[in-house]
């Protein structure tokens, strides 16, 4: 069962990316100019030399042609040829693609492990107070725009002098002991990881806490709660076993907010992932390294959403059932 169960979740994977391909490939194609419209405005430079640059990248051959070319260079790797750098796209793209991974994932990690106990915090402290102060400091995070966030961090870097205001590593460090250059990276991570929790924090207290809120007021729990089991032994063992089933499937869905929001934090922030590559090769026409970055973070948000639907198939036996 479990082995069918993930290959048919794998085959929707496959054909989901396929589409979006498709359709990221024929919008990337449908843009108004290309790479070469710039060197047409050089009187310097004939319109003979722009189209033999443009037969020689295959600009010039059907949609059909070029397509079918494209997905040959994928299943090699290469995902194309890059028009600016003129050299495969993808070693381009999977220096980038770990460091938004590594951002990404300290961020989810970040943002769960704030997300859990202030929840459950906020859904057994019930009293007014602390209603509204949960209830204000959520709200308030939810009426700041990404933008401002993460322009407000960068502000505070430069400013303070205490965190590095961009990039992965510092300039001129070259020492070669690995503590230190992890020491090095996760001190540049900080503030992007810290802005990207931020942004999506606000969302995953109130799932939390109206998941824990339904389970602590079911019959079962009022049944255990009268049998004298200690408070935290119901709260973790009981209450949000039960209310975890939501709660990954909202993993899903934060990994997707993750993604959209680390590609503005990046370009804010210098973080060299797939955010500043996309804008220089949106800027420049550089039509395979937009669809190979779009790829890749379509790759990533159905990879999260996978991983949810297997966790709970593997929770939840009513799913086994189906």
């Amino acid at each position: 069962m479990r082995t069918r169960f993930l290959i048919r979740r794998f085959t929707h994977a496959a054909l989901l990316l396929l589409a979006i391909s498709l359709l990221s490939f024929a919008l990337a194609q449908l843009a108004p100019g290309d790479f070469f419209d710039q060197m047409r405005m050089n009187p310097r430079v004939s319109a003979q030399t722009v189209e033999g640059l443009r037969s020689e990248y295959g600009l010039d051959r059907s949609f059909a042609v070029r397509y079918g070319l494209w997905l040959r260079s994928v299943v090699g790797g290469e995902f194309g040829i890059s028009l600016a750098y003129n050299s495969p796209v993808g070693p381009l793209l999977v220096p980038r693609a770990r460091n938004t991974l590594l951002l990404t994932g300290v961020s989810t990690v970040l943002a769960w492990l704030l997300a859990v106990p202030v929840g459950v915090w906020s859904a057994t402290n019930r009293r007014k107070f602390s209603r509204q102060s949960s209830g204000l400091a959520t709200s308030t995070l939810l009426t700041i725009p990404d933008l401002l966030l993460f322009l407000c961090l960068l502000l505070f870097a430069v400013r303070s002098g205490w965190f590095p205001s961009g990039g992965m590593a510092s300039l001129g460090s070259r020492n070669p002991d690995l503590f230190h250059r992890m020491k090095d990276i996760a001190w540049h991570l900080f503030l992007p990881s810290l802005g990207l929790a931020l942004a999506t924090l606000p969302i995953l207290v109130r799932h939390v806490r109206s998941a824990m809120i339904e389970v602590l007021d079911s019959p079962f729990m009022r049944a255990a709660r009268s049998h004298g089991i200690p408070h935290s032994r119901l709260l973790f063992r009981f209450a949000l076993p039960v209310a975890a089933n939501p709660l990954i499937s909202l993993f899903g869905c934060s990994v997707a907010t993750m993604l959209s929001s680390s590609l503005l934090v990046e370009v804010i922030m210098s973080w060299p992932g797939l955010g500043p590559l996309l804008v220089e090769a949106t800027l420049n026409k550089d039509v395979y390294i937009v669809v190979g970055t779009v790829m890749l973070s379509a790759l990533f948000l159905i990879a999260g959403n996978l991983v949810a639907d297997v966790l709970l198939f593997t929770v939840d036996p009513r799913i086994r059932r189906e």
